[in-house]
């Protein structure tokens, strides 16, 4: 079944009280931040914190992710082999702009895996794409490795490259937009929007969210624990759309059930994208408790 990425909460890898009590907020995915985040200074310290947290503290079901620094710098490789070592489940590669960009990557993780007997592809990636290249690279990206769980855009770095910046109708980040949710789509991984980083502006990062949703972005990167319930509110399932979803499931297992090879429901025919968006409001009212074990709606 398709793991739920609604919210991938970033925790800087040189902050101990914030790496030991990340799993504790209910994001889908948590990410260590051992980039931008983390000063030149702090860099191999980040680094062993980081890797104790991975090996010594129990996040549950959290998908576990690390930013690590780009391998042109001192601390890129290191990273990697500490990670693999670790046992995260996938390493993010930062400002990813080519397909060599990945290659390059997954080749020190294979070697990395090999070094620590590790299954390969144990360890898996995902692309931040953060300029105008990596944009228009983005469908070759998503397609670059079948390591990849997903791609992201990052706002700051590619308005910057862009001679824009960050507006509140979320125009500058169209095309972008876009385009890594297109590639994503294209090469069947997950695509993650970028953080919005003014916490305090509850009704701004509500209007984001629900922006990206109607778009069908798989989530949101989050910078604070607030943000979490607020993004799983807006991806939440309606009652109605519980239902709804149920009356297909039904009525595809009685028509398995009878033999037939046509699905029908109040009728019409009920063809694969239907079955589809059923099977995942399903999961979706799982994952935000508002069905029982039987898929019956018990939300307060």
């Amino acid at each position: 079944m398709e793991r739920l990425r609604r919210t991938m909460m970033f925790v800087p890898g040189n902050n101990p009280g914030m790496l030991k009590d990340a799993g504790i907020y209910g994001a889908d995915s948590v990410m260590f931040d051992l980039e931008d985040s983390v000063s030149l200074a702090e860099k191999d310290a980040a680094r062993m914190l980081v890797m104790q947290a991975l090996q010594t503290v129990d996040y549950g079901d959290t998908e576990l992710v690390v930013r690590i620094n780009d391998l042109e710098t001192p601390f890129g490789r290191p990273d990697i082999f500490a990670m693999v070592k670790a046992g995260v489940d996938v390493i993010r590669l930062p400002k990813t702009e080519t397909v060599d960009d990945v290659l390059e990557t997954e080749a020190v993780i294979a070697e990395a895996e090999a070094y620590f007997n590790i299954p390969h592809k144990t360890t898996k990636m995902m692309a931040a794409i953060e300029s105008a290249e990596g944009v228009l690279n983005a469908p070759a990206i998503a397609k670059a490795s079948d390591r990849l769980i997903g791609i992201a855009i990052g706002a700051e770095d590619y308005v910057t490259n862009m001679k824009t910046r960050r507006y509140p109708d979320g125009a500058e980040l169209s095309f972008a937009r876009n385009m890594i949710l297109h590639g994503a789509r294209a090469a069947g991984i997950a695509a993650f929007d970028t953080v919005y980083s003014d916490v305090d502006n509850e009704a701004g990062f509500k209007h984001e969210v629900e922006l990206i949703h109607e778009l069908g972005f798989d989530g949101k990167s989050v910078i604070n624990p607030r943000q979490i319930p607020l993004v799983n509110a807006i991806y939440a399932p309606t009652e109605n759309d519980v239902q709804n979803a149920k009356d297909v499931l039904n009525a595809i297992e009685e028509a398995r059930i009878k033999g037939s090879g046509v699905i029908a429901l109040n009728g019409k025919m009920v063809d694969k994208p239907v079955v589809a968006r059923a099977q995942r409001t399903m999961m979706l009212a799982e994952a935000s408790h508002l069905v029982d074990q039987e898929g019956n709606w018990h939300a307060e």
